[in-house]
Order: C-alpha cells, then structure tokens, then sequence
C-alpha cells in the first residue's frame, strides 16, 4: 500500500457494524482497532456530554456518536433497537453491570442471534477478583509480567499502559471480536467474548514461560537474555542524556557491536553468554557509550547491521526516516497521530475520520435502526 492510508472509504471490515457502550481505555480502543479497519462503530456516550468535543481525539477517531442514558428504559431500548443491526458490540463495564442495565449478553443476543457480544474487563467475569477494581499496573502485577520487569535492584517499572490496557486487553479483544466474527459468518450464530487484561498479559508471556521452562530464564528480574540483564541487550545512555537501544543478541550482530566500540578480541567480551562477565560488561559498555552524544553514536552505527538503534520520545519518532517513508505517523488538523495497522494490500485502510462531537449522530442512527419519529426526538440531544 502507499506510504499513507487511503482516502477512500475501504478496510478489510468495511460493511462490519459494531455498538461501542462508551468506557475508557482498552474498550475504546479495540473500537479504534475495528474503525481503522474499516467497520462502522458507533459509539454510545452520556447526554450529558452531548455537544462537547471527545476527550481521546485519537482513541475515539473513526466512530458515529449517539448520546443515549443507559438508566432510562427507553435509551436502553433505543440501544437494543441499533444492537439489532450490529455484528458485534463492545461493553467494558464491572461483570454484572449491562446485565443490570437490561443490556447484558442474554437480551442482545435474543434481539440479535448472530450478534458477537464482547466484553472487555481486567479480571474477566468470574474468579475471586471479577468484582474488584484495578488498572493495568494491578492486572500485569497479578499476570506475572510486571514482576518480570526491570534491573534486579530497582522497583519494577510502569510500561506505560501497554502490556495490560493495549496489548492484553484492547488487542485481544479485538482478536476475540474478529475470530468471532468468522465463527458467525459460518455458523449464524453469535456468541460472547470474555477478553480479561489478566489472560492477555499472561498470553503475552508465552515465550518468557517456554524459556523458564527449559531452564533459559531465572524467575527473577535483570539477570535474563531480554530483561536488561544481558550487556547486548538493554540500553545505554550517551553523554547528552539521551540513549541508545542494543540489541545485538546473534553472533554477528554482537560482533559488529564490539568492532564500532574497539572492542574487538577484548578478552571481557569473548564469551558473550557468560552471564557472571554480564554485569562487568555493562558496566564497561555504560562507561563507553557515555563518551559521545545519541546521535554521533547513531551516525557510528548507522550501516554496521548490529542492531543498535536511538532512542527516540514520542514527537521525536514521528520524523525517524524509517516512520516518515512508511508514514506510520500523520498529522490531521495539527494532531499527530499512528496510522492504522497492520496493513492490507488487496483492501487497505482508510484515513480514519476525527472523532466526532459527542451525541452528533444520535438522530440519524437512531433513524436509520427504524425508531419512531417522536421517541427520536424524546431521546436525541437538543440543540
């Protein structure tokens, strides 16, 4: 595909209608992930947000936005009335919550057969925690990640909201909602998705397990092949601050990384596995790359295949050569923001539209899923 997405209204889901019931984080997300990717989402805000801009602009971008109260009988019912045109729904509240709101998997279901319903939380809908409040750090704490993370002799770090939010929740649910889909179209029958942070984060673990399991990793931080234990793999900082990622793991790698810093037949670096000469050489290599800027050893490496790259802030990536040619960032009205991945050749992806003003859509969704005039105008926000 182009280096950017197209204009023209395209993605693999094109044709694909999913009720997003308003939530924060993960939810929204996976909605994001089925609108890049052409599926219509609509998503269901508070009246009392109607007529205000999205606080996500990016997280929300590519919906319709209806304004309904959950609590009122007749925003439930108009919500049941858009579910029965949908292929799929998305709710992320506490298990038990739609159900109490009359919009749980049961009643969605008999209103719409085919209808893939997922639900979205961190501990999943049953065990001992299904009820408890948390946020990603809790979820990947409890999932065995977060302890996994970081030197030996420093707290865990916080890996922003990726592991447990994004990666454990947002993607899988949007897994779980698109090979459900798959299911329907074959069989005429829907069913409901239970994607919990705690599964995604501990699916995500899958190769750290099989390595503990045939004696390849110590069940402790900082001391591992991939969690900063290993000199060839961690990261370094430069004498301006900034700092360079290295991932010189393969023998030729590790060998172009020791010739860019002279330190080739160095007898400290002869056996790269050695891990009780693992802390020496990371202290010798720290000493090394803290005698020049990010970006004179960018330019030193740049060629060398030895997998050493800058590390770059959120801006600053955006103009790396490597983002720009494959325009993995644009900027739409000033907001620099990812493009949709992955990409499709045969049925590329659009360009998202920006996220609506909340409540705009409300009377022409609610039109289109054959409400009555007068209940449209009971519930559609008012100018």
């Amino acid at each position: 595909m182009s280096n950017e997405p197209t204009t023209a209204a395209a993605g693999p889901l094109s044709g694909i209608r999913v009720v997003e019931l308003g939530g924060i984080g993960p939810g929204p997300f996976a909605g994001m992930l089925l609108a890049d990717q052409g599926a219509e989402v609509i998503r269901v805000d508070r009246p009392a947000e109607a007529g205000t801009a999205s606080k996500h602009p990016i997280l929300h971008r590519g919906r319709r936005s209806v304004a309904l109260d959950l609590k009122d009988p007749a925003g439930v019912e108009a919500v049941l009335a858009i579910t029965e045109t949908a292929d799929a729904l998305i709710e992320g509240f506490r298990p038990g919550v739609t159900e109490r709101l009359g919009l749980g998997p049961d009643i969605c279901l008999a209103r719409n057969p085919r209808l893939v319903y997922g639900r979205m939380t961190g501990w999943g809908q049953d065990g001992p925690l299904a009820q408890a409040p948390g946020h990603d750090i809790n979820y990947i704490a409890v999932a065995g990640a977060l302890g996994a993370l970081g030197a030996a002799d420093e707290h865990p770090p916080v890996p922003l909201n990726l592991v447990g939010d994004m990666g454990g929740g947002g993607m899988l649910l949007a897994l779980g909602i698109t090979t459900a889909l798959v299911s329907a179209e074959r069989t005429g029958a829907g069913q409901v998705v239970d994607a919990a942070m705690t599964d995604g984060t501990a699916v995500q673990l899958a190769l750290i397990h099989g390595l503990l399991a045939t004696g390849r990793w110590e069940d402790a931080r900082g001391v591992n092949l991939f969690d900063g234990g290993a000199p060839f793999y961690r990261t370094y900082r430069a004498s301006d601050g900034g700092h360079l990622a290295v991932g010189s793991v393969e023998p030729q790698f590790y060998a172009a990384l020791l010739g860019v810093l002279g330190l080739t037949g160095d007898p400290l670096f002869a056996r790269q596995h050695d891990r009780g000469s693992w802390p020496a050489m990371s202290l010798r290599l720290a000493e090394i790359f803290a005698g020049r800027t990010r970006e004179e050893w960018t330019a030193a490496f740049d060629g060398t295949q030895s997998c050493v790259t800058p590390v770059y802030g959120l801006t600053e990536a955006a103009s790396h050569p490597h983002n720009a040619a494959r325009g993995t960032y644009y900027t739409e009205n000033g907001l620099l923001q990812p493009a949709p991945a992955p990409r499709f050749r045969g049925t590329p992806a659009a360009v998202p539209r920006p996220a609506p003003v909340i409540g705009v859509h409300t009377r022409q969704v609610l039109t289109e899923a054959g409400v009555d005039a007068a209940t449209v105008d009971a519930l559609a926000p008012k100018a």
